[in-house]
Formats: structure tokens, C-alpha cells, sequence
């Protein structure tokens, strides 16, 4: 980081009815792709301590040039460095803020502003915070971050102005959701690596209300935390990453919001998805589909005392016996049935920069550069070259026999190779959603072992912020057409589909096993009153909360890269997101080749009161289980267990009206013993079961 003293003009007003206002006139460059510090030094301020009452911080104003505003970040720190953002990522490729000031009661806020922001807007980030009791005498910062390489710019002059109508902040002091506190002594938080935080986490029993002055009941220890993303993190809002530490660094489990333990997750701030749902809502189906997709709750987030808004707690992709459950891979597995497996392998945005893979010798259709696929487990540093052959060729004969002409042979064609299964709910995921980032970004491939299945598997799914219908490019926002076909439509994006699905659409079974089951789904978790159901219900848990966030973030009614329909209210919002997915269900459905006539289906029923994502975990257990669902409307819900031999083994338990996620608790006697159970939950006339097995604690 360069520091930039500058000459000072400081100007103490004598009546406070005009204010007291300082000011700096650096006339310094705004380093490109770095963070550059400009300062304004405030003495003789009367009275010296600001506060959100009486006196204090009221108008913060800048002049700079800079080219492609967008790129900048600006932050004003107090003597006592409390943070407070000004703005970022506004103004996109224009020029410049001229005469820009930042108030908190400005009628219009800086996001609906155009550049060069001529006027007085109300800042992006919490200004007020900064009145918060401190001696207002002191060095003031006002840090630039430049986020992009190849622009330039010129910081002419900063001004502080403090006076008897001093800016407040919002924040709250209770909520439905779970409040998760974070403290890093106003250390920023870097990208990489990880600092050292306090972590705090209120979660109260039996569904009762959250309040900031509750003690830290759910988790209270140390973390690692860092911001995550690639576009994302040039949001105002970040993202993070959170690793749960001891006092001395070292990883440590806990079960987060009764998630499985372990010591990797997300704090996703899902800024551009204005509805907050849309990655919950597609992981939710898929793992109704069968397969494994993170977790994900919504939570209060609160850094260094600033309330930050609604985040999503999610599990991290990790290879884990309750998230990718195959088999752990040691340096010494290099031959026999241990070499097969399992692995993780990932296409991403940035493939080929920091993260070891190779470029696969087949290019995408119809033209375009070679798609690099990423060593993710074990990662590009650990692989031995044993392993990394051993998953690189087999890979690549996945790819010979699927371009190969006797492909939809049912021995030695792709199906060798790849499970089926996956690849179909792998396409209609995708499909129905219609990432931008399908089969290119984010997308993972594992494979386990040849002893215990050991053929690739499309999964896990992962981002689906920039789905159903929210992007302005690429045709996202179309309700038609097929996103594997992506590179004829988008042929010039440097990250481009491989060949594989397209050519799996070559193949009649494989069409005919969508059709059948897309059908399938389209009269449970795919059904339209279903799907309304759970958006509804998720969007009712957010009410509440989704009002404070937007407070914070006056982007509702806003244009946010890449929203293509921008809604006035958050209902509107979520109206929409529920149109496009109809839309997009039809078209699908009358699109699909094959023919229902050839599908072995069982009948169905409306099953739109059926419990949604039943899981238990741990499993196995000790004396406790847990069981995460999602029930769309209110209802009942009974538990029953029994032994290997259909033997009922405890009373009923019972619980009643409940709706939405929920994670119920299952105490089992401690003088149970060691061995399998069959766990029965039965909810709104439908049934669920799972074995789980009791070990000896």
C-alpha cells in the first residue's frame, strides 16, 4: 500500500451553524491496481467528541478523475480507524467524481447516481458509524482502492464537514435468523490470506427470536476469515470465507446452524441476486434429486459492530464424509484399487492461473480455446504424478469415447466412464436454471473409487446467484433455448462449454432419460405449485430481514451488474423470479426430445405438502440425530424408529405447524445399542425414510 501525504488546508469554521469543515487538496495520483491513503488532518474541532445526537461527521465531499469509475472502492476512516464505505463499483465505464458529496440523509443514493456524480448522494456504506463517541481530533483516511489494472486518475481534493445534524447508521438488535458476530480489531479483511477473528454466533432454541445482546450460545471462538470470489468480489457487499480455529490457528468442527461439523465455510452475500434465495432454492432441489449440494441457511451478519445484512451460511466444497463422501486419497494410494480414487476436478474462470490442471486435447464446439480443467482434490500442489496421470487419462478416455463414434454404445461407449444418472440431473438442473455459468464455471466432477462405483459424476452443483432469468447477456434472460449451446450464442467469452453435453443430446437414451426424468419431477419437487411453495415460504422467512438488508443496500429498484429485469420492491422480485421459472418449466416440457410413452413412471400426485431435502446427520450417530427439511406450508410432523427388525423402538415423536427449514433433534437413550435404525418421518400424508446407524460412543 502507498501512502500519499499531502498539503493541508484546514478551515475551523467559527459558528457551528455552517459547520466545521477540513479539507485536503493532494492533487496525487490514484495508483493503478493498488490502494492509495490520502489524508485530512482535523485539530481544534469543538467539541471534539462526535456522536450520532449532538454533533459530529456530517458531509464527506471529493473531487478526482479517474477513468472507468466502477473500478474504484472509497472508504473513509476515522482517527480511531473505524471504516466507513463511500462507495464501490458505481459509475461503470464513465469518468470521474466531480463535486461528489456523501450524506446520510441524501434523498438519492449513490447507486442510482451516474458518474461523474455530480451532487450530494447517500453513501453505500454505514458513514454514520464513525460518529460513534471518538475524538474527532486526529488524522482522517480517505483510502482509494483502484480493482482493475490499465486506467489512471488523480485524487484533487477531499473535505470534512461536522455539525449539529451528524449522520446515524442502521443497524438491529434482534432477528429470526441466526446472528453471526465477527471482530477483527478493524483490521480489514484482506483477500488472501486468512487473518485471525473472533467469531461469535447467536442461535437460540425452539425457533425463538435472536438478540444482539444474547450471549454467543451457538459457537464463541476464533476463525480465519478472508473475502472470496472472482467478479463477486468486486461487490460492495463481500463475500467470505470462514475457517473455524483454536487460539492457535488450527482447524476445528462445529455444526454450524446444525450442519454437519467441520471447519470450511461461506459467508455469501448474494448481492446481485436480489431475491436471496435463488442458490438455496437450486441447491434444495438437488439434493431432493439425490445428489450432494451444499447446505445453506440464511444468517445476520455483523463485522467489527457494522451490520453488514442478511448472508447465506454455506458448506464449502470439500471432500468429507457428510459433503463429497468419497474416498480419501493419500500421497501413498499410487497403485492397485486405491489409485482410482476419489478425486475432485473443477472448471472455473480462473483456470490455468494459480490452480495445476491441464488443457484437454479436445476444443469446444463449434471453435474456441481449450478447456482447462483444475486438480481440485487432491488440489494441484499435493497430487502426486502417479494420481495426476492416473485421473488425467482417465478423463481423457471419457472424452475419446464420448467424441468417438460408437459413443452411445451402452459397454464402451461414454457410459463406461461417466454415470449416467449424474449426467442426466447434471442437464436438467442446468437446463431449468439456465446458469450463464453451466457446464464452464464452478462446475465439479468427482469420481470415487473403481470398487465402489468409480465413474465421473457431475456434481456438486455450485454459484447460481446469475440464474433463472437474472442476467442481461449471453441470453440469459430468455426463458428459451438451451444453455449447453452456449458457445454459439456467446462464442466469444474466453471460458467456453466442452463438447460433452452437446454430444450427450446426440445420444437417443440419453434424451429419452432426460424426458423421463424431467417427467418424473415435474410432478414432485418440479411442480409449479412446489416450487411456488417453497419461494413463497423462503421468501416470508426473509421478510423481515430482507427489508434491513436492503436498507443497507439501497439497491432495490437499482440496476446491479447483470440484472436484466430490475423490480421496485423485493415482492416484485420475487414474483418474477417465480414467472421465468414457469416460463422456463413449459418450455422445457415442450421441448424435451423422447416420449413420456416410453417412460416406466409410477403415478403421481400432488405432493406439494411433501417434506423437502430430509436429511439426517450425524450419521453415524452417538445419541443424537439431526434432521434438516423443508416443509412448504405448515404441518406436522412425526418421527418414528425402528430396529433392523421393524421393531418400533421409541414413542413417536411429535412436532407440530412448523414450516420452512428446519432441523429437528432426535434424542436417542444413551443405553441404545450399537447398530442399525430405520428412521420414518412422516409429514402432510407423505413419507421419508433413511437407515442410520448408532456407534459406540
Amino acid at each position: 500500500m502507498k501512502k500519499v501525504l499531502s498539503a493541508f488546508s484546514c478551515i475551523g469554521l467559527s459558528t457551528m451553524l455552517f459547520g466545521q469543515t477540513y479539507s485536503s487538496t493532494p492533487n496525487a495520483p490514484i495508483n493503478d491496481y493498488a490502494t492509495t491513503d490520502y489524508y485530512i488532518n482535523v485539530s481544534g474541532l469543538t467539541p471534539s467528541t462526535i456522536d450520532t445526537l449532538t454533533f459530529g461527521l456530517e458531509t464527506v465531499c471529493i473531487n478526482l478523475t479517474h477513468t472507468w469509475d466502477s473500478d474504484l472502492d472509497i472508504y473513509l476512516l476515522a482517527p480511531d480507524g473505524t471504516s466507513a464505505m463511500l462507495t464501490a463499483g458505481q459509475g461503470g465505464a464513465d469518468d470521474d467524481y466531480t463535486n461528489t458529496c456523501f450524506n446520510v440523509f441524501a434523498s438519492q443514493p449513490i447507486t442510482s447516481g451516474l458518474a461523474p456524480f455530480t451532487g450530494t448522494f447517500k453513501p453505500m456504506g454505514q458513514m454514520g458509524r464513525v460518529n460513534n463517541g471518538q475524538n474527532g481530533n486526529g488524522t482522517w483516511i480517505l483510502r482509494v482502492t483502484d480493482t482493475y489494472p490499465a486506467d489512471a486518475g488523480t485524487m484533487l481534493s477531499v473535505s470534512l464537514t461536522f455539525g449539529n445534524n451528524p449522520g446515524n447508521y442502521f443497524s438491529i438488535t434482534e432477528s429470526a435468523l441466526p446472528i453471526f458476530v465477527v471482530n477483527t480489531g478493524n483490521i480489514s479483511i484482506p483477500d488472501e490470506p486468512r487473518i485471525m477473528a473472533d467469531l461469535g454466533v447467536i442461535l437460540n432454541p425452539n425457533n425463538a427470536r435472536n438478540h444482539l445482546a444474547d450471549p454467543f450460545n451457538h459457537y464463541n471462538g476464533k476463525c480465519g476469515i478472508e473475502t472470496r470470489g472472482a467478479s463477486s468480489s468486486t461487490f460492495p457487499k463481500k463475500s467470505y470465507d470462514i475457517e473455524l480455529w483454536d487460539v492457535n490457528g488450527n482447524d476445528i468442527d462445529s455444526a454450524l446452524c446444525g450442519f454437519p461439523k467441520e471447519s470450511d465455510w461461506i459467508l455469501s452475500a448474494q448481492y446481485t441476486d436480489k431475491t436471496l434465495m435463488r442458490g438455496m432454492l437450486t441447491f434444495d432441489l438437488y439434493r431432493s434429486m439425490g445428489w450432494y449440494a451444499p447446505r445453506a441457511r440464511p444468517v445476520e451478519l455483523f463485522v467489527n459492530g457494522e451490520y453488514l445484512g442478511v448472508y447465506i451460511l454455506m458448506e464449502k466444497v470439500k471432500r468429507d464424509n457428510n459433503r463429497i463422501d468419497i474416498s480419501k486419497l493419500k500421497p501413498t494410494d499410487i497403485t492397485g484399487d486405491q489409485l482410482t480414487g476419489g478425486y475432485i476436478l473443477k472448471l472455473d474462470k480462473n483456470s490455468g492461473s494459480s490452480d495445476p490442471g491441464w488443457s484437454s486435447p479436445n476444443l469446444p464446439w463449434p471453435a474456441g480455446d481449450s478447456i482447462y480443467i483444475n486438480y481440485y482434490y487432491p488440489d494441484g500442489n499435493t497430487i502426486v504424478p502417479q494420481q495426476a496421470n492416473y485421473i488425467r487419462s482417465y478423463l481423457d478416455s471419457f472424452e475419446t469415447s464420448l467424441i468417438g463414434p460408437n459413443f452411445m454404445d451402452t459397454a464402451i461407449g461414454y457410459r463406461h466412464y461417466a454415470d449416467i444418472d449424474a449426467c442426466v440431473d447434471a442437464f436438467i438442473v442446468q437446463e431449468l436454471t439456465k446458469s450463464i455459468d453451466a457446464y464452464r464455471k464452478s462446475f465439479y466432477i468427482y469420481k470415487d473409487r473403481d470398487s465402489i462405483g468409480g465413474k465421473l459424476v457431475m456434481a456438486p452443483i455450485w454459484d447460481y446467484d446469475l440464474t433463472f432469468g437474472n442476467v442481461d447477456f449471453c441470453d440469459g434472460m430468455n426463458y428459451t433455448g438451451w444453455q449447453y449451446n452456449f458457445n454459439y450464442i456467446c462464442g466469444g467469452d474466453y471460458w467456453l462449454n466442452p463438447f460433452w453435453f452437446e454430444r450427450m443430446t446426440q445420444d437417443s437414451l440419453f434424451n429419452q432419460q432426460v424426458r423421463c426424468r424431467w417427467t418424473e419431477l415435474r410432478g414432485t419437487i418440479l411442480a409449479d405449485t412446489y416450487l411456488d411453495n417453497w419461494i413463497d415460504s423462503t421468501a416470508g422467512m426473509l421478510n423481515e430481514s430482507q427489508d434491513w438488508n436492503f436498507n443497507i443496500w439501497p439497491i432495490m429498484g437499482v440496476y446491479v451488474w447483470p440484472n436484466y429485469y430490475v423490480a421496485q420492491t423485493y415482492q416484485e422480485e420475487v414474483d418474477t423470479l417465480k414467472w421465468w421459472i414457469h416460463e422456463r418449466a413449459q418450455w422445457i416440457d415442450a421441448n424435451l426430445q423422447g416420449t413420456v410413452g416410453n417412460c416406466n413412471l409410477t403415478s403421481v400426485t400432488d405432493q406439494s405438502e411433501r417434506p423437502m431435502n430430509a436429511s439426517a446427520f450425524p450419521n453415524p450417530f452417538v445419541n443424537e440425530v439431526q434432521i434438516s427439511m423443508f416443509l412448504p406450508r405448515a404441518a406436522a410432523v412425526t418421527i418414528r424408529v425402528y430396529d433392523a427388525f421393524g421393531r418400533e423402538i421409541m414413542s413417536p415423536q411429535i412436532t407440530e405447524g412448523i414450516t420452512g427449514t428446519n432441523a429437528i433433534s432426535v434424542q436417542f437413550p444413551e443405553d441404545l445399542v450399537a447398530g442399525i435404525y430405520i428412521m420414518r418421518i412422516e409429514s402432510g400424508g407423505n413419507l421419508w425414510s433413511q437407515k442410520v446407524s448408532k456407534q459406540t460412543p
